[in-house]
């Protein structure tokens, strides 16, 4: 009983916040989604990501555990769904990026911060530029058929977390004053970000609902079951275990709708896919968080 009351007290703050957002259109009332995202994507978040990092003490050790279990997790999730994608026949450049990379930033972060503390977030964080790292080569390339180096090399979220790292591995702090804006800037991220991912599910149009379902089911068992098995193999600490498998597991992000729709792909589908699979992490994220507690 005590677990159950645990887990909702968690996971509560996460789904209100997004239904602020659902509720927030459904009733008529405006939200610049491009402008919050734009705001959110390339000063709040960097600033908690550069802050987080720089003043987290993770051990070394710890650190490069789970920043390797990551990138085998996800060339794992990789080369399964490459492989799924080819064996269903469907369409490569609509459906692998979708199933492949899940919401760390939106819902993930949060979701770990809740969890576990500060240092869940430290830990959620390393897994979310592991992927993001990941999404702006290799995902940009599945969806436009075209590198993304000068994408990567441009995105603020890639500085902060390699400044942050720098300073985390230095033991370098920044002035005080400095610190607390940052961290003042970086406290919009999350309550923000959450708001705005019930905003554009709101906004999508559904189609193909069914096939939606039936794939966002096998990317939730096949996401959890590597990050799973990859997670006891490398032998991670509790805290470093449950937040990988709770990153690995998020449902498809919103921004893989965004970039089918910019670069041509089925847009419609992917929106399918985004809200078949948030629908199902209502449930399944409370379990799966459950049991890594």
């Amino acid at each position: 009983m005590n677990l159950t009351v645990t887990v909702l007290q968690i996971v509560a703050p996460v789904f209100l916040l997004a239904s602020i957002g659902f509720i927030w259109v459904k009733v008529g009332l405006e939200y610049r989604i491009q402008f919050v995202t734009q705001l959110a994507m390339t000063l709040s978040l960097p600033c908690l990501i550069f802050v987080s990092l720089m003043q987290t003490r993770i051990d070394p050790a710890a650190l490069t555990a789970l920043s390797l279990a990551s990138v085998m997790a996800y060339a794992l999730i990789s080369i399964a769904f490459l492989a799924l994608v080819r064996l269903l026949r469907l369409p490569s450049r609509t459906y692998t990026a979708p199933l492949i990379f899940g919401n760390t930033g939106n819902l993930g972060l949060p979701l770990a911060l809740f969890a576990f503390g500060d240092i869940g977030l430290s830990y959620a964080i390393i897994v979310f530029a592991v992927m993001a790292l990941w999404s702006y080569t290799y995902g940009i390339w599945l969806v436009a058929g075209a590198g993304s180096l000068g994408k990567v090399l441009r995105e603020p979220l890639v500085w902060a977390t390699v400044f942050g790292a720098l300073f985390m591995w230095q033991g370098w702090e920044t002035p005080e004053f400095l610190t607390n804006t940052l961290s003042l800037v970086g406290q919009i991220a999350i309550p923000v970000m959450l708001i705005t991912l019930g905003v554009a599910v709101a906004r999508l149009s559904v189609q193909g609902l069914l096939r939606a379902a039936a794939l966002s089911l096998v990317k939730l068992c096949l996401c959890t079951g590597i990050a799973w098995v990859v997670g006891q193999f490398f032998e991670l600490d509790p805290i470093a275990f449950g937040v990988l498998v709770l990153q690995v597991a998020t449902p498809v992000a919103v921004t893989s709708y965004l970039l089918a729709e910019k670069y041509g792909a089925d847009a419609p589908a992917v929106a399918g896919l985004v809200v078949a699979s948030t629908l199902m992490s209502v449930a399944a994220l409370p379990l799966i968080l459950a049991a890594v507690l």
